[in-house]
């Protein structure tokens, strides 16, 4: 058995997302069809215990089209001067600033997997901050740039927001909050909420409306069990 978090929007009240910790079947392997087998225990998990009713898997081994597409992976961006394309992960790898080094911008341009597995990345010492596009963000809130970077990329790709609105849930099986600390699963329910909300056009228009909207909330990151109790502002 193993535990994995359920990333549910929150349309009203304090938390923009309301995360359900599920415990399911593990099946151990790393072959796509063992990563599916979890998919589907953890999704039957939630929707037995009454906590969604539709649910997406937001990753690589997702069975759905659109939970593929939405890895940080694969969501991309194209500049609008020079029409270069760049995918969320490549935008966050290059971003990081560490104490011996960074950030290493030329990696925003390659792949995913090449910006993920330069050495730099693991070599580089402390990360001490982020800088895109010449601005600097701090590293509190916890995954507040990660999910900035992830809402806007999405924001963009209009056609991915519209079929969201079938799901209620969703998931990232690779995601343990023991060991990581940023959620493309999360970084979803985020936009949903906010676009629920009818605060998205504010949060992708400004980085300061963004930071208040985030920081006013008593959780604003994937790992905080909000089951338990929301950490006090």
């Amino acid at each position: 058995m193993a535990k994995r978090p359920v990333y549910l929007p929150a349309f009203s009240g304090d938390l923009l997302v309301s995360t359900k910790f599920m415990e399911f079947q593990w099946h151990p392997g790393m072959a796509a069809v063992q990563k599916q087998k979890s998919i589907r225990s953890l999704h039957d998990a939630g929707i037995s215990a009454g906590i969604c009713k539709k649910p997406l898997e937001v990753s690589s081994k997702s069975e759905h089209e659109l939970g593929v597409a939405l890895s940080a992976f694969n969501l991309a961006v194209k500049t609008k001067k020079h029409e270069r394309v760049f995918t969320v992960e490549t935008a966050y790898q290059s971003s990081k600033v560490f104490a011996n080094g960074g950030p290493f911008k030329e990696l925003l341009f390659g792949t995913s997997r090449a910006a993920k597995k330069d050495p730099r990345i693991r070599e580089s010492g402390a990360l001490v901050s982020f800088e895109f596009f010449g601005e600097s963000w701090p590293l509190e809130p916890r995954t507040a740039f990660y999910d900035w970077l992830y809402i806007n990329a999405l924001h963009k790709n209009e056609w991915a927001v519209e079929q969201l609105a079938g799901f209620d849930a969703f998931t990232d099986i690779e995601f343990n909050p023991e060991k990581s600390i940023n959620c493309q699963a999360y970084s979803v329910a985020l936009y949903r909420s906010l676009e629920a909300r009818g605060l998205i056009r504010e949060a992708t228009a400004s980085r300061e409306a963004y930071m208040d909207i985030v920081s006013a909330v008593p959780v604003n990151n994937a790992s905080e069990n909000t089951q338990i109790q929301p950490r006090l502002l």
